[in-house]
């Protein structure tokens, strides 16, 4: 069921958000000082592409520990991208559901774009793990 979700989600939409993302991220990267914004705009960029069977979870859960991503320098990094990318993206995910909640099918991936665009407001600190993958975390 999650490879027919994901390859209709990549065929009506799925598509162009990843290529959002990626676009961001080359931005990002081309700065040089915006590569730690552009890794993340490369992962979730393939979570937008490839959505259903993932989630996104903070990676303090992951590791068990904060890191550099998860604390102070973290937020600023948040706040930076929202200023710079997050906004526009969370927009295009908001459009995209809207479109999608239209039609009674397109309900899971109207909801899917609305995490998406919470996502987007604050990637930071933040990395895809397999739907399940969590309950086995410390």
């Amino acid at each position: 069921m999650r490879l027919i979700g994901n390859v209709l989600w990549f065929v009506l939409g799925g598509l162009w958000m990843g290529l959002g993302w990626w676009l961001a991220g080359i931005v990002a990267c081309i700065t040089i000082v915006g590569i730690p914004w552009g890794r993340s705009c490369f992962v979730i960029g393939n979570f937008a592409f490839w959505p259903f069977g993932k989630e996104a979870v903070s990676r303090r859960h992951v590791n068990g520990y904060g890191d550099i991503g998860t604390g102070p320098l973290g937020l600023i990094g948040n706040v930076v991208w929202f200023v710079l990318f997050g906004w526009w993206l969370a927009i295009g995910h908001v459009a995209s559901a809207l479109v999608n909640f239209i039609t009674i099918i397109g309900i899971p991936f109207g909801i899917q774009h609305l995490k998406l665009a919470v996502i987007a407001l604050a990637p930071i600190g933040q990395t895809v793990v397999p739907i399940g993958h969590r309950a086995t975390l410390r």
